[in-house]
């Protein structure tokens, strides 16, 4: 039996009649093919990575497994439709605290539509994808002291500046994240550590520093940990997501992506260092 995600926090959701993914028991995600020509790139993107050599093993991990297309029952009632089926990566995790992240400075690409091309640039513009090389989509926080789960309006994240951006990045490793000050009480079981978010952004910054397949246009980070027994084992990971718009690399570093990527470790290294410094001076 198919269902709406209970912790989507990005892009078009299953909800009130609309197509969107839908989740099983069997830790599976079943994404619609977009109708035009997005899903098939998608779905072509998905098959060529899965599938190459070129790609060290380590890396591949950083990407969600790909089952295959699949005709399931769309969540808008419109019948049955082709699906990816993918990992579903919270499956497991009770208490999932989640962040979505677009990557680049831009999310745009040489030869699209006039009217893609002035879409992303009035949203690239009107956030931080422009000034920072990133933008933060959507999250969704468990919060110890309400314990109930907290989740931003959109136009809310979207209207993030540079010190919006840095506060969503706190109050995600906060136990108070509807409190004004927050604690940052799980910065270091979730960004430090050797399996924390920081160690893995750093070895996916080592690949794009080198690889020159693909072109990761419009695609995000997806930041995932457990917030039910986070001193005992957070499960921080990473996952990129999104594929509709990557390219292929044609033997050029991915600046656009790389350039994003080391912005955004930066926010992550300052919060870890300023949260040391604070446990450190007792405060």
């Amino acid at each position: 039996m198919l269902k709406v995600p209970e912790h989507q926090v990005a892009g078009h959701i299953a909800k009130d009649g609309k197509l969107g993914p839908l989740i099983d028991d069997q830790g599976r995600f079943y994404k619609p093919l977009q109708g035009d020509a997005r899903g098939e790139n998608e779905a072509k993107f998905y098959e060529s990575f899965s599938s190459n050599k070129n790609v060290p093993d380590h890396i591949h991990g950083y990407f969600p497994v790909y089952h295959g297309v699949q005709l399931v029952e769309a969540s808008d009632g419109s019948g049955k439709l082709p699906h990816m089926v993918l990992e579903d990566v919270v499956s497991g995790y009770v208490k999932p605290s989640v962040m979505d992240v677009k990557i680049g400075s831009r999310t745009w690409y040489p030869d699209v539509s006039e009217e893609y091309f002035n879409k992303c640039i009035k949203k690239d513009r009107a956030t931080t994808t422009v000034s920072l090389g990133f933008r933060v989509s959507g999250l969704k926080i468990f919060d110890h002291q309400e314990s109930k789960f907290w989740r931003p309006d959109k136009r809310v994240v979207l209207a993030y500046k540079a010190d919006g951006a840095r506060m969503a990045l706190r109050k995600f490793v906060s136990s108070n994240s509807l409190a004004d000050s927050t604690n940052c009480a799980f910065v270091s079981e979730v960004y430090g550590g050797s399996n924390g978010i920081l160690a893995q952004l750093l070895e996916l910054k080592a690949w794009f520093e080198t690889q020159t397949l693909y072109h990761f246009n419009s695609c995000s980070i997806l930041m995932v940990y457990e917030n039910e027994s986070v001193d005992d084992a957070a499960r921080a990971q990473v996952k990129l997501v999104d594929f509709a718009h990557v390219l292929d690399g044609n033997g050029v570093i991915d600046h656009n992506f790389l350039g994003g990527l080391c912005s955004f470790i930066k926010f992550i290294q300052d919060i870890l260092e300023s949260s040391e410094n604070c446990h450190e001076n007792g405060y």
